[in-house]
Protein backbone atom coordinates (compact mmCIF):
# COMPACT_ATOMS: atom_id res chain seq x y z
CA UNK A 1 0.00 0.00 0.00
CA UNK A 2 2.31 2.54 0.93
CA UNK A 3 5.89 3.27 -1.10
CA UNK A 4 9.46 4.60 0.35
CA UNK A 5 10.97 7.23 -1.11
CA UNK A 6 13.66 5.07 -3.21
CA UNK A 7 16.76 5.72 -3.97
CA UNK A 8 17.24 4.99 -7.61
CA UNK A 9 16.65 7.50 -10.57
CA UNK A 10 13.73 8.82 -11.53
CA UNK A 11 12.35 6.94 -15.12
CA UNK A 12 9.47 5.94 -16.56
CA UNK A 13 7.68 3.78 -14.03
CA UNK A 14 4.91 2.47 -16.47
CA UNK A 15 6.69 1.16 -18.89
CA UNK A 16 7.59 -2.42 -17.60
CA UNK A 17 3.96 -2.78 -17.61
CA UNK A 18 3.80 -2.65 -21.70
CA UNK A 19 2.91 -5.92 -23.32
CA UNK A 20 5.85 -8.44 -24.67
CA UNK A 21 9.12 -10.41 -23.83
CA UNK A 22 11.93 -9.38 -21.96
CA UNK A 23 14.96 -11.07 -21.67
CA UNK A 24 16.23 -10.64 -18.65
CA UNK A 25 18.65 -13.32 -18.66
CA UNK A 26 19.70 -16.54 -21.04
CA UNK A 27 16.88 -18.08 -21.28
CA UNK A 28 15.14 -16.71 -18.74
CA UNK A 29 12.09 -14.01 -19.96
CA UNK A 30 10.34 -11.33 -17.61
CA UNK A 31 6.61 -11.43 -19.85
CA UNK A 32 4.17 -8.94 -18.04
CA UNK A 33 0.15 -9.92 -17.81
CA UNK A 34 -2.50 -7.51 -17.56
CA UNK A 35 -4.50 -7.00 -14.54
CA UNK A 36 -7.70 -4.69 -15.90
CA UNK A 37 -9.10 -2.12 -13.13
CA UNK A 38 -6.03 -2.64 -11.17
CA UNK A 39 -3.62 0.17 -9.96
CA UNK A 40 -0.72 -2.46 -9.81
CA UNK A 41 -1.49 -2.55 -13.81
CA UNK A 42 0.38 -5.93 -14.72
CA UNK A 43 1.97 -8.90 -13.10
CA UNK A 44 5.08 -10.35 -14.27
CA UNK A 45 5.56 -14.02 -14.83
CA UNK A 46 8.69 -15.25 -15.91
CA UNK A 47 9.60 -18.15 -18.76
CA UNK A 48 12.30 -20.80 -17.77
CA UNK A 49 14.03 -22.22 -21.10
CA UNK A 50 16.44 -24.91 -21.45
CA UNK A 51 14.80 -27.91 -19.81
CA UNK A 52 13.79 -31.29 -21.19
CA UNK A 53 10.62 -31.22 -19.16
CA UNK A 54 9.10 -28.13 -21.33
CA UNK A 55 9.24 -24.44 -20.26
CA UNK A 56 8.69 -24.05 -16.62
CA UNK A 57 7.00 -20.66 -15.45
CA UNK A 58 7.04 -18.27 -11.99
CA UNK A 59 3.84 -17.74 -11.20
CA UNK A 60 0.69 -17.87 -13.84
CA UNK A 61 -1.50 -14.73 -13.82
CA UNK A 62 -5.04 -13.80 -13.42
CA UNK A 63 -7.69 -16.68 -15.20
CA UNK A 64 -9.12 -13.79 -17.52
CA UNK A 65 -9.19 -13.95 -21.47
CA UNK A 66 -6.53 -10.61 -21.34
CA UNK A 67 -4.29 -12.48 -19.35
CA UNK A 68 -4.34 -16.04 -21.60
CA UNK A 69 -3.98 -14.31 -25.19
CA UNK A 70 -0.97 -11.74 -23.69
CA UNK A 71 0.96 -15.10 -22.46
CA UNK A 72 0.35 -16.74 -25.26
CA UNK A 73 1.62 -14.07 -27.76
CA UNK A 74 4.14 -13.10 -25.44
CA UNK A 75 5.69 -17.15 -25.96
CA UNK A 76 4.61 -17.45 -29.90
CA UNK A 77 7.09 -14.24 -30.39
CA UNK A 78 9.73 -16.21 -28.20
CA UNK A 79 9.16 -19.38 -30.53
CA UNK A 80 7.06 -21.09 -27.91
CA UNK A 81 3.37 -21.96 -27.41
CA UNK A 82 1.06 -22.56 -24.46
CA UNK A 83 1.36 -26.73 -24.46
CA UNK A 84 5.17 -26.08 -23.95
CA UNK A 85 4.81 -25.06 -19.86
CA UNK A 86 5.51 -28.64 -18.10
CA UNK A 87 5.31 -26.50 -14.21
CA UNK A 88 4.03 -23.50 -12.84
CA UNK A 89 5.97 -22.31 -9.64
CA UNK A 90 3.81 -20.13 -8.20
CA UNK A 91 4.99 -17.55 -5.50
CA UNK A 92 1.87 -17.10 -3.47
CA UNK A 93 -2.33 -17.58 -3.64
CA UNK A 94 -3.26 -14.43 -4.35
CA UNK A 95 -5.81 -14.54 -7.69
CA UNK A 96 -3.29 -12.38 -10.24
CA UNK A 97 -0.71 -15.15 -9.29
CA UNK A 98 -2.53 -18.19 -8.79
CA UNK A 99 -5.98 -18.60 -11.06
CA UNK A 100 -3.97 -19.12 -14.27
CA UNK A 101 -1.60 -21.54 -12.93
CA UNK A 102 -4.66 -23.73 -12.43
CA UNK A 103 -6.51 -23.23 -15.24
CA UNK A 104 -3.30 -23.83 -17.71
CA UNK A 105 -3.31 -27.31 -16.14
CA UNK A 106 -6.56 -27.95 -16.59
CA UNK A 107 -6.05 -27.08 -20.13
CA UNK A 108 -2.77 -28.25 -21.07
CA UNK A 109 -1.66 -30.75 -17.96
CA UNK A 110 1.07 -28.33 -16.38
CA UNK A 111 2.18 -29.07 -13.12
CA UNK A 112 1.49 -26.37 -10.23
CA UNK A 113 3.47 -26.12 -7.28
CA UNK A 114 2.64 -23.70 -4.27
CA UNK A 115 4.28 -23.05 -0.70
CA UNK A 116 2.70 -25.36 2.00
CA UNK A 117 1.82 -22.44 4.13
CA UNK A 118 -0.67 -21.32 1.76
CA UNK A 119 -2.67 -24.63 2.47
CA UNK A 120 -5.21 -22.75 5.32
CA UNK A 121 -5.79 -19.83 3.11
CA UNK A 122 -6.91 -21.95 0.00
CA UNK A 123 -9.20 -24.58 1.87
CA UNK A 124 -11.00 -21.03 3.59
CA UNK A 125 -11.26 -20.45 0.32
CA UNK A 126 -13.17 -23.68 -0.58
CA UNK A 127 -15.18 -23.41 3.09
CA UNK A 128 -16.35 -20.01 2.72
CA UNK A 129 -16.88 -20.25 -1.25
CA UNK A 130 -15.67 -16.62 -1.56
CA UNK A 131 -12.45 -14.43 -2.34
CA UNK A 132 -14.08 -11.42 -0.08
CA UNK A 133 -11.43 -10.19 2.53
CA UNK A 134 -13.01 -11.43 5.32
CA UNK A 135 -9.94 -11.21 7.37
CA UNK A 136 -9.06 -7.92 6.24
CA UNK A 137 -12.52 -7.13 6.97
CA UNK A 138 -12.76 -8.67 10.64
CA UNK A 139 -9.47 -6.58 11.14
CA UNK A 140 -10.95 -3.28 9.82
CA UNK A 141 -14.06 -3.78 12.94
CA UNK A 142 -11.54 -4.49 15.20
CA UNK A 143 -10.05 -1.15 14.32
CA UNK A 144 -13.55 0.74 15.12
CA UNK A 145 -13.79 0.94 11.27
CA UNK A 146 -17.05 -0.78 11.30
CA UNK A 147 -18.64 1.33 8.23
CA UNK A 148 -15.55 1.26 5.90
CA UNK A 149 -16.07 -2.87 6.85
CA UNK A 150 -19.36 -2.53 5.11
CA UNK A 151 -18.55 -0.44 2.30
CA UNK A 152 -15.79 -2.98 1.37
CA UNK A 153 -17.94 -5.58 1.75
CA UNK A 154 -20.32 -4.49 -0.63
CA UNK A 155 -18.09 -4.28 -3.17
CA UNK A 156 -17.75 -8.33 -3.69
CA UNK A 157 -20.42 -10.82 -4.00
CA UNK A 158 -19.69 -11.72 -7.90
CA UNK A 159 -19.72 -15.16 -8.58
CA UNK A 160 -17.16 -17.79 -7.06
CA UNK A 161 -15.46 -20.00 -9.35
CA UNK A 162 -14.19 -22.88 -6.97
CA UNK A 163 -12.58 -24.46 -9.91
CA UNK A 164 -9.67 -21.63 -9.77
CA UNK A 165 -9.27 -22.25 -6.14
CA UNK A 166 -8.02 -26.36 -6.65
CA UNK A 167 -5.14 -27.56 -4.58
CA UNK A 168 -1.77 -27.70 -5.90
CA UNK A 169 0.25 -30.66 -7.16
CA UNK A 170 2.26 -30.20 -4.85
CA UNK A 171 3.03 -28.44 -1.56
CA UNK A 172 6.71 -27.07 -1.15
CA UNK A 173 8.78 -26.07 1.99
CA UNK A 174 12.06 -24.77 2.13
CA UNK A 175 13.88 -27.53 -0.13
CA UNK A 176 15.27 -27.61 -3.86
CA UNK A 177 14.07 -27.56 -7.07
CA UNK A 178 15.45 -29.47 -10.14
CA UNK A 179 14.54 -29.38 -13.60
CA UNK A 180 17.68 -30.15 -15.70
CA UNK A 181 21.02 -29.03 -14.60
CA UNK A 182 18.74 -25.77 -13.15
CA UNK A 183 18.20 -25.61 -9.51
CA UNK A 184 15.68 -23.57 -7.70
CA UNK A 185 16.18 -23.20 -3.96
CA UNK A 186 12.41 -22.77 -2.39
CA UNK A 187 12.81 -19.74 0.30
CA UNK A 188 9.87 -19.49 2.57
CA UNK A 189 8.61 -15.64 3.19
CA UNK A 190 5.38 -15.07 5.22
CA UNK A 191 4.29 -11.94 5.22
CA UNK A 192 2.77 -11.03 2.39
CA UNK A 193 0.74 -14.04 2.71
CA UNK A 194 1.69 -16.99 5.21
CA UNK A 195 2.60 -19.30 2.54
CA UNK A 196 4.60 -17.06 0.20
CA UNK A 197 7.98 -18.60 -0.96
CA UNK A 198 10.46 -17.41 -3.56
CA UNK A 199 12.57 -18.96 -6.10
CA UNK A 200 16.27 -18.28 -5.68
CA UNK A 201 18.44 -19.23 -8.83
CA UNK A 202 22.13 -19.26 -7.24
CA UNK A 203 23.51 -20.75 -10.41
CA UNK A 204 23.04 -17.23 -12.15
CA UNK A 205 22.23 -15.13 -9.58
CA UNK A 206 18.54 -14.27 -9.69
CA UNK A 207 15.91 -14.10 -7.24
CA UNK A 208 12.23 -14.55 -8.52
CA UNK A 209 10.47 -12.35 -5.30
CA UNK A 210 7.38 -12.50 -6.07
CA UNK A 211 5.38 -9.77 -4.26
CA UNK A 212 7.74 -9.97 -0.95
CA UNK A 213 10.41 -7.37 -2.67
CA UNK A 214 9.28 -5.15 -4.84
CA UNK A 215 10.77 -2.46 -6.45
CA UNK A 216 8.76 0.65 -6.05
CA UNK A 217 6.64 0.04 -3.79
CA UNK A 218 5.61 -2.42 -0.79
CA UNK A 219 3.23 -4.96 -0.46
CA UNK A 220 -0.09 -5.56 1.47
CA UNK A 221 0.57 -7.41 4.60
CA UNK A 222 -1.97 -10.27 5.96
CA UNK A 223 -4.49 -9.45 2.70
CA UNK A 224 -5.72 -12.91 3.21
CA UNK A 225 -8.46 -15.19 4.83
CA UNK A 226 -7.18 -16.71 8.34
CA UNK A 227 -3.90 -14.78 8.37
CA UNK A 228 -1.52 -15.01 11.24
CA UNK A 229 -1.00 -13.12 14.07
CA UNK A 230 1.79 -10.87 13.22
CA UNK A 231 1.90 -10.69 9.41
CA UNK A 232 4.10 -7.60 9.49
CA UNK A 233 6.71 -9.27 12.39
CA UNK A 234 6.19 -12.69 9.86
CA UNK A 235 7.19 -9.93 6.73
CA UNK A 236 9.54 -8.16 8.24
CA UNK A 237 11.70 -11.66 9.62
CA UNK A 238 11.45 -12.59 6.12
CA UNK A 239 12.80 -9.30 4.60
CA UNK A 240 16.10 -9.80 7.04
CA UNK A 241 16.29 -13.62 5.96
CA UNK A 242 16.94 -12.18 2.66
CA UNK A 243 20.35 -10.65 3.82
CA UNK A 244 21.50 -13.87 4.77
CA UNK A 245 21.56 -14.96 1.14
CA UNK A 246 23.79 -14.28 -1.43
CA UNK A 247 22.78 -10.50 -2.91
CA UNK A 248 21.14 -11.28 -6.67
CA UNK A 249 19.04 -9.86 -9.38
CA UNK A 250 15.57 -8.91 -8.44
CA UNK A 251 13.06 -10.10 -10.64
CA UNK A 252 9.13 -9.26 -8.83
CA UNK A 253 5.81 -9.98 -9.99
CA UNK A 254 5.23 -5.94 -10.10
CA UNK A 255 7.72 -3.22 -11.68
CA UNK A 256 11.29 -3.64 -13.43
CA UNK A 257 14.44 -6.19 -12.83
CA UNK A 258 16.48 -4.30 -10.14
CA UNK A 259 20.35 -4.90 -9.75
CA UNK A 260 20.04 -6.02 -6.04
CA UNK A 261 18.10 -7.61 -4.01
CA UNK A 262 19.83 -6.22 -0.74
CA UNK A 263 19.72 -2.90 -1.65
CA UNK A 264 15.95 -2.64 -2.27
CA UNK A 265 15.37 -4.75 0.74
CA UNK A 266 17.66 -2.58 3.09
CA UNK A 267 14.99 0.44 1.44
CA UNK A 268 12.37 -1.52 2.72
CA UNK A 269 13.38 -1.95 6.45
CA UNK A 270 14.02 1.62 6.57
CA UNK A 271 10.45 2.50 5.48
CA UNK A 272 9.10 0.32 8.13
CA UNK A 273 11.43 1.71 10.77
CA UNK A 274 10.13 4.65 9.50
CA UNK A 275 6.46 4.13 9.36
CA UNK A 276 6.71 2.27 12.99
CA UNK A 277 8.11 5.78 14.70
CA UNK A 278 5.35 7.79 12.16
CA UNK A 279 2.85 5.17 14.14
CA UNK A 280 4.23 5.61 17.51
CA UNK A 281 3.95 9.49 17.13
CA UNK A 282 0.53 9.83 16.11
CA UNK A 283 -0.75 7.90 19.60
CA UNK A 284 0.95 10.28 21.21
CA UNK A 285 -0.19 10.48 25.17
CA UNK A 286 -3.53 9.15 23.93
CA UNK A 287 -5.70 5.93 23.83
CA UNK A 288 -6.19 5.43 19.23
CA UNK A 289 -7.69 2.83 17.29
CA UNK A 290 -5.94 2.25 14.24
CA UNK A 291 -8.52 3.45 12.24
CA UNK A 292 -7.98 6.76 14.09
CA UNK A 293 -3.95 6.39 13.55
CA UNK A 294 -4.22 5.68 10.16
CA UNK A 295 -6.29 8.79 9.30
CA UNK A 296 -3.22 11.13 10.59
CA UNK A 297 -0.67 9.45 7.98
CA UNK A 298 0.34 10.54 4.54
CA UNK A 299 -0.07 6.98 1.88
CA UNK A 300 1.72 6.42 -1.11
CA UNK A 301 4.83 8.12 -1.89
CA UNK A 302 2.77 11.07 -2.23
CA UNK A 303 1.58 11.62 1.14
CA UNK A 304 -2.13 11.80 0.39
CA UNK A 305 -4.65 12.15 3.04
CA UNK A 306 -6.45 9.41 4.10
CA UNK A 307 -9.79 10.73 3.55
CA UNK A 308 -8.29 11.20 -0.19
CA UNK A 309 -8.16 7.13 -0.68
CA UNK A 310 -10.80 5.16 -2.00
CA UNK A 311 -12.71 2.59 0.07
CA UNK A 312 -10.20 -0.25 -1.12
CA UNK A 313 -6.99 1.53 -0.49
CA UNK A 314 -8.65 2.92 3.19
CA UNK A 315 -9.08 -0.91 3.68
CA UNK A 316 -5.23 -1.47 3.01
CA UNK A 317 -4.10 1.63 4.94
CA UNK A 318 -5.68 0.54 8.22
CA UNK A 319 -4.77 -3.02 7.81
CA UNK A 320 -1.15 -1.97 7.75
CA UNK A 321 -1.63 0.37 10.47
CA UNK A 322 -3.00 -2.13 12.70
CA UNK A 323 -0.20 -4.46 11.91
CA UNK A 324 2.38 -2.06 12.32
CA UNK A 325 0.57 -0.99 16.33
CA UNK A 326 0.92 -4.43 16.52
CA UNK A 327 4.77 -4.59 15.99
CA UNK A 328 4.90 -1.83 18.64
CA UNK A 329 2.92 -3.68 21.40
CA UNK A 330 5.24 -6.59 21.04
CA UNK A 331 8.65 -4.74 20.96
CA UNK A 332 6.77 -3.27 24.19
CA UNK A 333 7.27 0.69 22.48
CA UNK A 334 2.96 0.34 22.83
CA UNK A 335 -0.11 -1.49 24.94
CA UNK A 336 -3.36 -2.52 23.71
CA UNK A 337 -6.58 -3.37 25.13
CA UNK A 338 -10.05 -4.38 23.63
CA UNK A 339 -13.49 -3.25 24.45
CA UNK A 340 -16.37 -4.45 22.78
CA UNK A 341 -14.20 -6.08 19.98
CA UNK A 342 -12.06 -2.88 19.26
CA UNK A 343 -8.48 -2.96 19.69
CA UNK A 344 -7.52 0.94 21.09
CA UNK A 345 -3.73 1.27 21.91
CA UNK A 346 -1.40 3.69 23.88
CA UNK A 347 2.25 4.64 23.49
CA UNK A 348 3.87 2.76 26.77
CA UNK A 349 5.60 5.01 29.42
CA UNK A 350 8.70 6.38 28.98
CA UNK A 351 8.61 5.85 25.44
CA UNK A 352 10.89 8.29 23.42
Amino acid sequence: MTTPTTRTPRFDRGRWAQPGPETVHPGVHRIPLPLPDDGLRAVNVYALEGFTEGLVLIDGGWSIPESRKALEDSLAELGHDLGEISHVLVTHIHRDHYTQAVELRRQLGSRVYLGAGERRGLEALGELRTDEPVGSLETLRRAGAHELAERVAAMYGGDFDPTVWEAPDRWLRAEELRFGDARLTVVPTPGHTQGHVVYLDQARGLLFSGDHVLPHITPSIGFELGGPALPLGDYLDSLHRMTLLADARLLPAHGPVGDSVHTRVGELLAHHDDRLAESLAALGDRTRTAFEVAGELGWTRRRVPFTDLGPFDRMLAVNETAAHLDVLVTRGRARSTSTDGVDRYTASTGTP
